[in-house]
């Protein structure tokens, strides 16, 4: 049975939230080892500043778990002990869906670790389901390899979407555009998917839409573009802009699109850092915002003013968006949100 079947929709990111998720980091799946101190504390500062919102979850592991316990003192940061290989829990972690009476069900989507990029990941394959065990969840299984990261929904009907990832050989190579196309529309339950062409230059997940563009509301997008045209971002972009301009949503609506200037490109060595302002995170009466600092400090205010004209109810909580951006991700691809239900 999938969420169509059973009349359950995947809610947009910005209603109310039981609680978030988030994996602590494992020190032996991370590109940097060496850097686990400092990422950890980019985590432990991420966490903090969601708990100023609503509760969260840490998923972590059990040689981890008194050691994380220790670092956080907030009544409303619990801990749920369940052994994983990396930490990115938009992408393994379960996609929540509710139905007209506010019940929730959990999509256990099939996790290969962006097309078998990193190994082992058996571990994180087996999160969701334990997860929504734990909590007494019902569980519809998708027969697709899917990243959360790489979805967005507005809530009434429309998700958006790259070709780069969803339709990657890596991912479902027996499944043609249609059957994927239709696999998705069953799990989320939506009736329009907008596809977009590529996500960011290096990005290392195939184009995840949660660093390029996500939806401020019904009927409106907030993009990330480049207008330098010596930046390979600037063709992704504005092809992807061009393609916006011309969609409309699953209620026939034309796309108000709000744009975001891209950070200034970003090198740690020879790999192009996947900077963007698009990987913020609603929480309750909020968003988290990762900024950059540096070279980035004039785009970090425009980033900080365009959501505050976009969301004026809502508080910008600004973090450090460099604390863990070498590792390939940052605050979305580091949380899941579980939708407010009756059994909250």
């Amino acid at each position: 049975m999938n969420a169509k079947e059973l009349n359950y929709t995947m809610p947009a990111e910005w209603t109310a939230h039981e609680r978030t998720f988030v994996s602590w980091p494992v020190q032996a799946s991370m590109v940097y080892p060496d850097d686990f101190a400092s990422v950890g504390k980019g985590y432990e500062d991420l966490i903090h500043a969601i708990a100023e919102f609503e509760p969260v979850t840490v998923i972590v592991n059990p040689v981890d778990a008194e050691q994380v316990k220790a670092r956080f003192t907030e009544t409303n940061v619990d801990f749920l002990v369940i052994e994983h290989n990396d930490a990115w829990f938009r992408d393994n972690g379960p996609t929540f869906v509710l139905n007209d009476r506010k019940e929730i069900a959990g999509v256990n989507w099939k996790f290969n670790a962006w097309g078998g990029k990193y190994s082992p990941w058996d571990l994180d394959d087996a999160v969701a389901p334990q997860l929504l065990e734990h909590y007494g969840i019902q569980r519809l299984d998708a027969p697709l390899v899917m990243e959360g990261g790489s979805i967005h929904v507005d809530g009434e009907g429309t998700l958006l979407t790259t070709e780069e990832c969803l339709l990657n050989p890596n991912r479902n190579p027996e499944l043609s555009r249609e059957q994927i196309e239709e696999h998705v529309k069953n799990f989320v339950n939506v009736e329009k998917i907008v596809w977009m062409k590529r996500g960011l230059d290096g990005d290392e997940t195939d184009g995840h839409v949660d660093n390029i563009a996500c939806f401020a509301a019904p009927g409106s997008i907030i993009l990330q573009v480049c207008h330098d045209p010596s930046d390979e971002n600037y063709t992704i972009t504005q092809e992807n802009l061009a393609i916006l301009r011309e969609a409309t949503d699953a209620k026939g609506r034309a796309f108000d699109i709000i744009e975001i200037e891209q950070p200034p490109k970003t090198f740690f060595g020879e790999q192009r850092l996947t900077l963007s302002y698009l990987n913020f995170y609603f929480v309750n009466g909020g968003i988290i915002l990762p900024v950059f600092g540096g070279t980035a400090e004039a785009t970090d205010r425009e980033a900080i003013r365009v959501l505050s004209e976009a969301f004026p109810d809502r508080r910008i909580r600004t973090i450090d968006g460099m604390s863990i951006i070498k590792e390939g991700g940052n605050v979305h691809c580091t949380t899941q949100q579980m939708p407010a239900s009756v059994r909250g």
